[in-house]
Parts: structure tokens; sequence; C-alpha cells
């Protein structure tokens, strides 16, 4: 092997031998029970003798004194006794020893607590190898071996390393119990010798998030674990050591450590459901699958402390037998171990499961347990059977749609299912098909209907075979019992039945113009009821012109009128009666038939022109008329016709012409070459072809008229002609009339409704007028709404125009309203006087001389009285007298509009 030793010194990492966990502790912590170790190492023998000494484990009881019971994850091959010593149960070979460490289990009898430790057993290299203690093992705590780091050239450089150089990573087990910290490894640089260094470690768990996990002596280059581990939450850490010296300068290159958490069994197996839930159908073959049951370990599941096993720990019920079913240990896989599931006897069996880690072992593996429920789904096992051998039942004749009897039945399998349903046929007994069995969805029982009509006269009584079955086959090698079939026995009641026609509708041919009191055919009916007595008597119900008559007792029908097949009542020659026959029973029954009568024709009509009126213009060409006749007789009673006009008067003749076309038709034209326009009417004989001709004189009704270029009539005769008729002349009048009324009574309404809105404007109640009261104003002037006049009114106030006055629907608030308003001559404009004085004096004039004015001079109050008045002072408008020196007595002369001035001013001094 290449050497190491050149340049630089060697730096070595160290791994812990043995991971031994010091178990001296720095102060007196309080006493825990448990293993002195987590893991023992212990060097066996070669070859071990059975009942030899192998090692010994130390257990702090804290005083418990015997309570404590050991026991062994391998008893084939050890053995440990109550006082921690482990003896070979058998004789070992170093290449027997079990790959898996052996577990050691501590329980407390008293409180079932338990502690496990791990040994790890280690072949020994010399064969006088000694037995040692796991509590002492050969290496101490402080026996730390050294990893060399790569060497370094004299320039710092790195040498190459070679390619097979690995780290061995450091493993530590999760859980321990300390005391912490805990040494794991010594890193050292062979630098150290010449010059102090300082060692270092980052990485997660030492500096970066989880901080703290691990720490290091940076004199020493001790790397411990500060607290327990958890593998579940982190199952390893990766450190990069660093090596310093006092300056910070990097001695070593940075190398890389990885620290394995290993797994304990500190997890119990978790069920993913608590509850599970299985079916498996009734009668089911042993080996038949029901479920998969599901745990989870946390634990490494690639150690034994992470490998389940399940089994079944309960069933019930413990019917038929108490193994019913069985688990796959590795796959949680349930099926059938045993036949005999019947659901009508165990519908369901609950199983407690139970999942153990350490492969099952039941010493040393932690479990749990979930419940497992298996229903067992119905299958069709059992048929359905009638409760009684024959069922009863009765129904009248002529009825359909009844349920004669209701069959009942039972089945044990689970109700409302396919396997519970009953389907119900009739096997016997039925040929024609009246019955039918359906079954009550409700109640399962079969419901016996009738579906066609039941004569008591065929058949008085029935009896039935039905089956009983269910919706789906029975189960293989389940076969129906004979309680499966039963009989029903249905008798028919006799109920008294309508009598009927036969044939019905009755068709007889006759020839019209059969005369009345002819005795035309016997319609007659028969009575059902060949087991009752019974009389028919018979009667008409319709006979739509009343031709005939049926005689009550024997069905004679004679006929009281001619018939004729032009009637309106014939369609295509076929006339229909109908009679009602009613029988004396109880109660009475009636039944009704059709006479059909197919009248044959006879020559009884005489043919008429088409069309009856016509038009023709005043110059024959090209004009010409076609007509036809029209026959109520059928062939050969009508056409083929001849025309021929009529010999008077002589005119005709002479003006006219006509000429056959065909055997239906003719043509007419004027024989002249002028008419003068106007209405002639044309007699015309027409004579059929029957066997007895019969001729008739027809009027064709032509109007000769001016035509125009197409040949139409342009005269007023005309347009009176295809005008309308009287009728509808004075019906259009009329709403003309209507018409008119309403719009005059619109006009009336919307000038009523004007003046009532001219009188409603600014009127005031007549109680308010102040010729009748006294008012009292809070101002004496007028305001801002009192202000908005036109000034130049004022100066020249001969400019207001007549036209200006007010209206008469118009009034002031305080003039007193009256209704209607007197009509009194208007007041003259005050000629020019030049100034203000004369106007407001002509007011004044006018205002005393109206009657309608209130009984006060209104001044008003302007803001602007012009300039340059001549006028003069307006105190010569004021009374030449103080009022006290008035006497106001006159005031009672003047009316009782006055009277409260004269109360105010005059009288005593009261």
């Amino acid at each position: 092997m290449h050497s190491l030793h050149e340049g630089s010194g060697l730096f070595l990492l160290a791994v812990l031998a043995g991971l031994q966990i010091a178990a001296e502790g720095r102060g007196t912590p309080p006493c825990r029970p448990g293993f002195s170790e987590d893991v023992y190492k212990v060097v066996v023998p070669d070859i071990t003798e059975k009942g030899h000494p192998l090692f010994n484990v130390r257990f702090v009881d804290c005083g418990r004194g015997g309570l404590v019971r050991f026991e062994c994850s391998n008893p084939s091959d050890f053995r440990i006794e109550a006082d921690g010593v482990v003896y070979a149960a058998r004789s070992i070979e170093h290449s027997t020893l079990p790959a898996s460490p052996l577990l050691i289990k501590a329980s407390d009898t008293i409180t079932q607590q338990q502690w496990v430790a791990q040994v790890r057993l280690k072949p020994s290299t010399h064969s006088s190898q000694q037995v040692q203690q796991a509590a002492a093992p050969p290496v101490t705590s402080k026996d730390l071996k050294e990893i060399v780091f790569p060497s370094r050239n004299t320039d710092s450089q790195l040498k190459r390393m070679k390619r097979d150089w690995v780290i061995p990573p450091i493993n530590v087990p999760e859980n321990s119990r300390g005391p912490f910290p805990q040494e794991l490894v010594r890193i050292r640089s062979d630098h150290d010798k010449n010059r102090s260094l300082r060692y270092s470690v980052t990485g997660p768990g030492a500096d970066q998030p989880p901080n703290g996990i691990f720490i290091i002596d940076p004199i020493s280059g001790e790397l411990s674990v500060n607290k327990p581990l958890d593998r579940e939450h982190i199952s390893n850490f990766h450190l990069r050591a660093h090596a310093v010296d006092l300056n910070g300068n990097q001695v070593e290159n940075p190398i890389d450590i990885v620290i394995n958490v290993i797994d304990m069994n500190d997890n119990r197996p978790e069920f993913t459901h608590q509850i599970w839930n299985g079916t498996v159908p009734e009668g089911s073959k042993p080996g038949t699958f029901v479920m998969t049951v599901t745990s989870v370990d946390k634990d490494d599941p690639k150690t034994a402390n992470g490998m389940l096993r399940y089994k079944i720990l309960s069933q019930n019920p413990e019917s038929p037998t108490s193994n019913m079913f069985t688990i796959n240990n590795k796959t949680g896989g349930i099926i059938t171990v045993a036949a005999g599931l019947d659901r009508e006897k165990v519908p369901q069996y609950t199983l407690i499961i139970q999942a153990t880690d350490m492969e099952g072992n039941p010493m040393y593996g932690l479990s749990n347990t979930a419940t497992a429920v298996i229903r067992v789904t119905d299958v069709n096992d059992n048929p359905p059977e009638f409760t009684a051998e024959t069922f009863f039942g009765e129904v009248p004749e002529n009825r359909v749609n009844v349920i004669v009897a209701n069959l009942t039945v039972t089945d044990k399998d689970q109700p409302n299912t396919p396997a519970w349903n009953a389907v119900y046929k009739i096997t016997g007994g039925d040929p024609t098909g009246r019955f039918s069995v359906p079954t009550d969805p409700t109640t399962n029982e079969g419901l016996v209907t009738v579906v066609k009509p039941i004569d008591y006269e065929i058949s008085r009584t029935y009896v039935l075979t039905v089956e009983a079955r269910n919706e789906v086959p029975l189960a293989r090698g389940i076969h129906s019992p004979r309680q499966s079939t039963a009989t029903v026995s249905i008798r028919v009641i006799d109920v008294n039945e309508s009598p009927y026609f036969e044939p019905n509708p009755k068709l007889i041919k006759l020839e019209e113009g059969m005369m009345p009191e002819s005795t035309l055919t016997t319609f007659t009916a028969q009575d059902p009821d060949r087991f009752m007595q019974q009389s028919i008597r018979y009667s008409k119900l319709s006979d739509p012109a009343n031709w005939l008559r049926i005689d009550p007792n024997t069905g004679r029908i004679t006929t009281i009128a001619i018939l004729d097949r032009e009637s309106p009542f014939v369609k295509n020659s076929l006339y229909n009666a109908t009679f009602m026959a009613s029988d004396n029973g109880v109660p009475p029954a009636s039944g009704t038939g059709t006479l059909q009568i197919y009248l044959l024709d006879i020559n009884d009509n005489a043919p008429k022109v088409f069309p009856q009126e016509t038009e023709i213009c005043e110059k024959p060409e090209p004009n010409a008329i076609n007509i036809t006749a029209l026959d109520g007789d059928l062939n050969p009673n009508a056409g083929p016709f001849a025309f021929e006009l009529a010999h008077r008067p002589a005119d005709v003749r002479r003006n006219w012409t006509i000429t056959r076309v065909s055997g239906d038709y003719a043509q007419v034209s004027l024989k002249i070459g002028f008419l003068e326009s106007g209405i002639y009417e044309l007699p015309i004989i027409i004579t059929d072809s029957g066997n007895l001709p019969m001729s008739n004189t027809s009027y064709l009704r032509i109007k000769v008229c001016q035509c125009d270029i197409n040949g139409d009539c342009t005269d007023q005769q005309h347009i009176m002609a295809a005008g309308l008729g009287t009728g509808a002349i004075i019906s259009i009048l009329l709403c003309i009339i209507i018409l008119l009324i309403l719009v005059l009574m619109f006009v009336v309404w919307m000038k009523r409704r004007d003046k009532e809105r001219q009188a409603k404007q600014l009127l005031i109640d007549p109680e308010d007028d102040v010729r009748d009261n006294i008012l009292k104003y809070d101002e004496e002037g007028g305001g801002e709404e009192d202000q908005d006049y036109d000034l130049s009114q004022l100066q020249q106030p001969d400019t207001i125009e007549p036209d200006a006055i007010k209206p008469v629907g118009i009034r002031r608030l305080d003039e007193r309203p009256l209704h209607p308003e007197p009509q009194y001559p208007m007041r003259s404009a005050a000629p020019h006087p030049g100034d203000i004085g004369d106007f407001i004096n002509e007011g004044l004039k006018a205002a005393d001389n109206d009657p309608t004015a209130p009984p006060y001079d209104s001044l008003l109050v302007f803001d602007y009285e012009g300039s340059g008045s001549t006028a003069g002072s307006l105190s010569s408008l004021n009374s030449s007298s103080s009022g006290g020196d008035q006497d106001y007595d006159y005031l009672n002369d003047w009316g009782p509009r006055f009277r409260k001035l004269a109360d105010m001013y005059g009288g005593s001094d009261d």
C-alpha cells in the first residue's frame, strides 16, 4: 500500500472503538432504572460449549431487587439468568452467530415496564479470548482510533488520494439516555506536534439547523453528541471537520464525516385503519380471499425493528369453529380456512388482528391491534316456500284487473335482495292466459290477478298451479322443495250480463223512397245469462231523421217516413240508427246495437243549372258562358245531361244560343251582335239520363254589361251587384255614428276639465275674505317678493296695454271670489298725467267705484318712485282731521261688512 507519511504529518480520524458510552456521570443525577448501556459489544470465542457463560449485562434496578425479569430474543441459543449473566444454550461456533443483534429485555413484574438493550456479538480472532462483560468492553472510551488526513505537499497542494480511500461512517444509536455529551470520535492532525491547532465541525446538526446536536472540543478534537437522536426524524448527518492554526489559517483540507443514526425499536406498528370492513359470501370454500389489513412501523424496515408480522388474536363468534379465518403473517391478507359460513346463522364476524415488529418476536417486539369486521353476504341458498299448500279466491265474471288471492311465501335469505325477492309463475290450470301473478314489491306476496274477462257460463271454477322462485338462480347444489309450489282455487260468481245484438252493426240494403209503415227488418238481442229466466225489451236510442220505429217486444223495425238518400243525415248512402235492448234482471242490464241502412239510389231528383248567375259583355265576342247541371242522384240517374233553350218567351231563342260541349257541360252565348246592358233570365230545359228521365226548367240569371279590354264589367251596376248588402251597409253606418258620439263626448269632457282647472286657480275660501274679517299682519312693508316690478310702468303708466289687464280666471289673494264673477265695465286707463300723482288718484277713484275691491285702500310699496315728480307731497291725500275727532257711528249704516270697524272706532270709551 502506498505510504502516506511524506510531506506534512498524518491526520487521523479515530472511529470510536465499539461505540462504548462512558458510564461516568458528571454530578449525581437521580436514579433511573435501566441497562447501563444501550448497545453492548461482546467478543465471542470461536467455539462455546453449552452452559458456558458468555457475558454479563448490568441493570440498574434502583432498589427493585428481584422484581425485574430478564428475557432473551434468541432463547434457543442463549439463556440469561436473574443476575444478568448470559450463557450459551447450545454449542455455538462463530460461523453460526446470528447476524442481527441479540436483544435483552428487562420487565418489571409489577408495573409491566420494559427496557431493551442490544448486544452485538463479534467472533474472536484468538482462541484464548476471554469472556468479557458488556459493562466493561475490551476497548475503553478513551481508546480512540485515528484516521489519517490525506497528506499535503510542501506547497500545500493535496496529493492524489487513492480511489479506494473511504472514511467509514460513524454509527450512533438513537434514543440514548446519556449522560451527555457523549464522545464519538477524536479528530487530530499531526501538525499539532509543532503548533497549536483548533478543530471545528460544520453542517446540519452542528452550526446549521438543527443546531447544537454535535459539538467538538476545539483543542482535543473530540466530537460528541449533545442530545438523544431520533432516526425517524433524521436518519443521518453529514458534517465537515476543519483544522486551523491560532491565526485561523487552514492547516488541513476539510474532510466529510457521516454519522448514521442506528435504529432502535422505539415505534409500535400503527394500523392505517382501526376498523377494517370486509365481506365474504356465505358458503365460501376454504381459501377464499376476504380482505387485507395493513400496518406501518416508523422504524427502519430493513431491520427487524420495522419487520412486521400479523396474527389473529380472537374471533367472535366462535361459530361454527373458532378458526374460520387465517391471516398471512407478512402481507396481512385474510382468507377462510374452514367451511360452514352461513349468513342466516352468523351474519358477521369480528376479528382482533395484531401486528408485531421484530419479525413477530413476542418477547421483544412491539405490537398493536386493530379490528376486522367481516360481513357474510347473502347468496341464494334458501328457496321461497309457500305458507300454505292451497289458496282460495273468488271473482265476479267479466271483471278484469281484480286481485283474486294473495300468495304468501317465506324466504330465509336477506330481505329485499334478489335472493329474497320472489317471482311467481302459473304452471297449470290457465291455458287461455286469463290470470297473472305479479309480485308485491313491499310484502313479496304473489297477487293473483284477472287479466282477461271470465265467463261464468263457460267455466265456474279455476284451479291454478303456481310456482315461486327468486330473481336469481339458487346456489349450486340447492334444489327447490315441494313447498315452492302451491294450488290456487278460484270460484267464479255469476252476475247479470247485458244483452248483446248479433250481428252488431247490422247492415241492410233498401231502395230510397220506401213509404211509411213499411217493415224493414227484425233487430233482436241475445241474453248471455243462460241460467237466468229474463225477458228483453227494445227501444230506440238514436234516429237522426226520425224515420224508424222498433217494436219493444219483438224488435221488428218499420218506417214512419219516406227514406231519402239525398237527406243530409245520410252519409255515403248510409244511414245509421242505434237501438237498446234491456233485460229485467237485478240490477237491470242493457246493450246497444247499430242498424246500418244502405239506401239504393232511384231517379227522384231533376237536374238544375249551375251556376245560377253569370255575366256577359254587350258585344258577344269573344264571350261565352260555360254551364253544367247539378243532380242529387247518382249515376246512371244523373249525367250525361241534355241542354235546351225554352221556346217561350220567343226572344230567348232569338237572342241566345246554347251549344253542348260534353255530356255534362254546355256553352251559352249571344246570338245577336249587340244586346243592351241589363239583367236577363234565361230558361234552360235540362234532362238527366235516368231509366225514367227527369227534366227540369232552370233559369240562368245573366247580366249583360259594358266590358273593358279584359272582358270585365265596368259599369255601376257591376259595382252595385258586387257591392255590399243592405245589412252590411247599415252596420257600417251604425259604427260611424257611434264613433262620432264618442268623439263628441270626449271634446265636451275636455272643455269641462279646462273650466274646472281655471276655476281652481288662485281661489281663496270665502271665509278668508278680508271684508268680513280683520287680519293681523306681522310686517308693514313688502318683502323681497314684492320688489320685482317693472319700474318703467310707473314712469309711463299710459303705456300699459289693455291686454295686460288680468284675465278673469286670475285674481289677487285679497280679492273676494265671486261665483260667477259679474261683468263690469273695464276701467279706462288714466290719460297721461305727466306724473305719478295723477295716476295714483285715478287708481283710487277706480278702486272706490269697484264693488269687488276690499273696503280699504291697498297702497302698494314701491322701491323706486322716479325723479322730477310734479305731484308734490303725498300728504295732501291725508284726511283733514285726526282720527280722534271723527265720529264713526255712521259706519253702522253701511251694512254688516263695516260693523266690525264701527265696533272698534265708534261707541263709548268702553
